[in-house]
């Protein structure tokens, strides 16, 4: 599973209570996004590390996961239930909301050099680039993974491997092709960056 809250079922129904109580988007936005700190954080930094940072994120990435958590398409015990209460202009919403937000400072150490060049060998075999650019920052529907959560994105990218993250085959098909050395190599320098 990649989230796991602190208190998940008293929180998870305290939440669900608040997104259904709150206004249409263009009036509860603010409040709808407030709820999501309890995992994603008061400030963008995640309660846990095995949370995304959502904020900052790009706007159509953001959209196509809390379309994804409805659809069930991406599983997640937490975030499947919170988006069976959204429609489609809150997804909307919350996606801009989210990627107007500065990215936060995890403030995790770069990675050592030769942990670098093993990612780095690793990313080129499969293009990692072609989709989240040259940078890392993503762009549109790609996720940004420069300064992610490192332990997110191993588990992430194990998720993809595994297939039980089954919402992007070619990420499966991708995270496949390299070793799971490759994928904890990458996860520490992505999040260095």
């Amino acid at each position: 599973m990649l989230h796991a809250c602190i208190r998940p079922a008293a929180w998870l129904t305290a939440l669900l209570a608040l997104l259904a109580a709150t206004p249409a988007p263009a009036e509860g936005v603010d409040e709808k996004a407030q709820a999501c700190a309890g995992c994603h954080g008061e400030n963008g930094v995640p309660q846990q590390k095995t949370m995304p940072v959502i904020w900052g994120q790009q706007q159509g990435y953001l959209y196509l996961q809390l379309r994804d958590f409805k659809s069930g398409t991406r599983k997640n015990d937490i975030m499947g239930p919170i988006a069976q209460t959204l429609e489609r202009d809150d997804m909307m919403a919350l996606a801009q909301y989210f990627s107007q937000k500065p990215w936060p400072n995890l403030q995790q150490p770069r990675a050592p050099a030769g942990v670098a060049a093993h990612a780095l060998q690793a990313m080129n075999a499969v293009v990692c680039s072609s989709c989240h650019q040259s940078q890392y920052q993503g762009d549109g529907t790609q996720p940004r993974l420069a300064g992610q959560g490192k332990d997110y994105l191993q588990q992430s990218m194990i998720d993809f491997r595994n297939r039980s993250r089954a919402n992007n085959p070619g990420m499966s098909d991708l995270m496949l092709s390299i070793s799971e050395d490759d994928i904890a190599a990458c996860a520490a320098y992505l999040a260095g960056l």
